[in-house]
Order: structure tokens, then sequence, then C-alpha cells
């Protein structure tokens, strides 16, 4: 039986959430925000300006997709009520399947615009700068480091970013010891910067003919790409340029010419490089990119240790604080008798005195 109350009252819940996302987004400022940007883009000397030019268009593209994304949120409500009223006066609850598909897709659409309007801070708009290292584990390790490259790829491509690889470093005999990339789009950082951490992996290896199971571990940082404006200052005499040739499969001016890049910061003993472009300039316009950004990472971070000690409270950023596991290899279950819980096989159970008692359990049946 159709309750179009229901239906209702689920829709009163969003128009709540949509209405403090638009204030959070401040929709309506942003929108005479916009005409003054249209207005400013269409100035001849902005052209001429190719840098701020872009500046204008991303600024632009950035608010028409906040403003569209709240008006189709709007309209979808008001059509979904529309349809609560016509079931409710004709009775035609075949409707329903199709009302109850679009308060989903509303629900999604809302959800996407709250989590939108919760980035806010002064980088969650911008590009983001990654970069993965195998830690231990070996062979295992720089596995697991390409397949997470592997996994940010696919969730960029699947909200629509662009990635661009900057360097990688392949591992031994398999997967890669490190690689740098960008991620270009909407709130790529705001998104991304959750990930920084290490992240664990738990599997049987393939890499072992008795089958094993290995943990390995790989460090991913994220640095929102900032641009030059003065805020971070480089200069000449604290830092070292080295040009050397880039390595690859070869061809046409690849690896003929010295077209990579690596930059040396003295102060803070950063080093970054830069090897994808063909052209030098173009790897040193990117590399330097990369080294504001670690430098802007590092300055964030120090504020952070210092508002961080104020309050009494200190978060170090060290090896084993994984901030996330990723388990491929099934648990044998074992039933604690004494307890009723069941735990994990003898290998994945830490305390000494539960996986004694394990063994004594499993001789025993």
């Amino acid at each position: 039986m159709f309750k179009a109350d229901d239906y209702r009252l689920r829709i009163k819940g969003l128009e709540e959430t949509l209405g403090e996302a638009k204030y959070a987004l401040d929709i309506d400022n942003i929108s005479v925000h916009l005409k003054e940007l249209k207005a400013e883009q269409e100035k001849p000397e902005v052209w001429q300006d190719l840098e701020r030019s872009a500046r204008i268009g991303r600024e632009i593209s950035t608010i028409e997709n906040k403003i569209a994304a709240y008006e189709k949120g709007k309209k979808a409500l008001a059509d979904a009520g529309e349809i609560v009223d016509l079931i409710e006066e004709s009775g035609e609850e075949e409707l329903v399947p199709e009302l109850d598909k679009m308060m989903t897709a509303a629900e999604k659409d809302i959800e996407e615009m709250r989590i939108r309007a919760l980035l806010r801070g002064k980088y969650d708009s911008s590009n983001a700068l990654m970069s993965l290292h195998a830690g231990a584990g070996g062979t295992e390790a720089c596995d697991w480091c390409q397949m997470l490259y592997r996994m940010y790829c696919r969730y960029a491509e699947k909200n629509g970013y662009k990635v661009t690889e900057i360097d990688r470093l392949p591992g031994d005999s398999a997967g890669l010891k490190s690689v740098d990339f960008k991620v270009e789009g909407e709130n790529a950082y705001g998104y991304l910067k959750a990930e920084i951490g290490v992240h664990r992996l738990v599997r049987i290896s393939p890499f072992d003919a008795n089958k094993r199971r290995q943990t390995s571990f790989a460090s991913v940082e994220v640095m929102p790409e900032v641009e030059d404006d003065g805020e971070i200052e480089i200069r000449d005499e604290d830092i070292r340029i080295d040009v050397y040739r880039s390595s690859g499969a070869g061809g046409q001016k690849v690896n003929k010419t010295e077209t990579a890049i690596r930059i040396t910061h003295f102060p803070t003993g950063i080093v970054v490089t830069c090897q994808n472009e063909r052209s030098q300039l173009q790897n040193k316009e990117m590399a330097f990119k990369y080294l504001r950004s670690r430098l802007l990472e590092k300055q964030l971070e120090q504020r952070m240790q210092e508002e961080a000690a104020l309050k009494g409270e200190t978060k170090k950023i060290e090896w084993g604080s994984q901030i996330r596991s990723y388990v491929f290899c099934p648990y044998t279950l074992v039933k604690d008798h004494r307890t009723g819980y069941e735990v994990g096989d003898v290998q994945a159970v830490m305390d000494g005195e539960i996986q004694g008692f394990i063994i004594d359990y499993l001789k025993k049946s």
C-alpha cells in the first residue's frame, strides 16, 4: 500500500539537507561572483595572459558545477513531490518503482553535494599531487604499490579526473618502488587528502611457491598543487638543479637527450624529479610545481604539530601507523568454547596466550 506521508517526510528531510548545502556553498553569492568572472573573462587583457585566463576558466567551471548540482537536486525533489501527489490522487501505484528510483538518485546527488559543501579548506579545490612508496615486504610491497596506483587511477577515471604520471621507479622484479602522479579535477585534493598514511595488504603471495600469507606496506602522500603566488618562496641559492637522461623504452628524444630534471632543496632535504614530459622546460616547470607543493605540505604539517602541542596532543606520522588494511586472505575461523567468539587461525592471532589455547584446542579436537 502506497504511503504518501512517508515519501513526503523523506522529501522534506532531503530539502533540509539541500538547504544546508546551499548555505554552506553560498550559492546566492557565488552566482553574483560568477557574473563578475564572466565579465572579466571577456576583457582583452585577460586573454593576453594565458595563466590568468586558465585560472579564471577553472574558477568559472567550479562555480557552474556547484550551481548545476544544486539546481538538479532542487528539480529532482520538486518532480518527486509531483509524482507523490499524482499517485495519491489517481491511485496509479505502478508509478511507485519510478518514484523509488527517482528518490534514490536524488538522495545520492544531494549526499554528494553535502560532502562537497564540507570541502571548504583553502586547498580542497586544488589538483592533487600524489606519491606512492613501497615499504616493508620487498617484491610484495612493490607489487602492492602498483596495485594502489591502479586503484587510484581507476578512482580518478570513475570521477572524471585526469591522471598525469610525473615520475616512476620500477621494482627489481615486479611492481613499482615509487610513483609520483598528478590528479586534476574539481576538489581532487579535498577528496584524496584522507588517503595520506600507510596502507597495509594481507594476502596469499603470488610470488611464493609455498603460498604463504604475506603482509606488505605502502605509504601514500597527497599534496595540493599550488600556483606560484609568492606564498612559497624558493631561493636560487637553496636549490640545485640536475639534468639527466630519462629512463624508459626509448624513442625519439626520450632517452637520447637530457630532458629529465632533479631539484634538490638544501634547507629541507627534499628532492623532486620529473621525466614524464618530452621537453626539459616542461619537466622543469612540473618539478618546481611539485617542489612548491612539498614545501607547502611541510609547512602545513608544522602548523598542525604546533596546534597539537598547544592542545596537549602529539600525533606522529610514523611507520606502522596504517590508516587502512586490505585483507584478501580468508581466515580459518576457530570457535573458542570458553567465550563463544570466533577467532582467526594461528597465524593471524598475535596474542601468545590465545594462540597457545587454540593450538591445544585443535590438538584435542
